[in-house]
């Protein structure tokens, strides 16, 4: 059975961090990942309710110092009608389903045996980066485009925040 966590956290956002800059997010302090996690510093996916919006699969991500950082997208923060600043009550626990591979996904990684092996080769956290960003795409056309991207990117041999800088510099340099 899994333990529940229940606490306050203030939203916060990232100024300047790398490929964090610009997340909002909640630290999770290191007293309560352990008591979800006993002895982890890895990241780990926890499901739950930040005030009454319920969630699932989201990632606890290490800082370095024993606390964790839980990103909180824009559906979410809209959702609960908070920003940056705002308190906010969690209550989460281990979520230990795994994210499904989409169909059209895992037909295109078969197709291409260089990228499924790298794909292979990706922690489980990398590859549900990869899984959640083609997931959550909007439209068929977008989910399209993002498969396509990942194929490019998972056969030359990149992870997910090396094909997002590269996705980036792509339409950069088109203007």
């Amino acid at each position: 059975m899994s333990v529940t966590v229940s606490f306050t956290a203030t939203l916060k956002k990232f100024d300047e961090q790398g490929e964090k800059t610009g997340w909002n997010y909640i630290e999770v302090p290191v007293g309560i990942a352990q008591e979800l996690l006993p002895g982890n510093k890895k990241p780990f996916r926890v499901k739950g309710k930040l005030d009454q919006f319920a969630f699932s699969k989201i990632a606890l991500m290490p800082m370095g110092n024993g606390n964790f950082i839980m990103p909180v997208k824009a559906t979410i923060r809209k959702a609960i009608g908070k920003q940056k600043g705002a308190v906010v009550a969690v209550k989460m626990q281990v979520d230990k389903k795994d994210l499904e591979l989409p169909s059209e996904f895992a037909e295109c990684l078969n197709d291409e045996p260089q990228a499924l092996a790298h794909f292979n080769s990706l922690p489980k956290s990398q590859q549900h980066y990869f899984i959640r960003w083609i997931s959550e795409a909007k439209t068929d056309p977008i989910k399209a485009k993002r498969i396509v991207q990942a194929l490019k990117a998972l056969s030359t041999g990149l992870g997910f925040a090396e094909m997002l800088r590269s996705i980036k510099k792509q339409k950069a340099d088109q203007w």
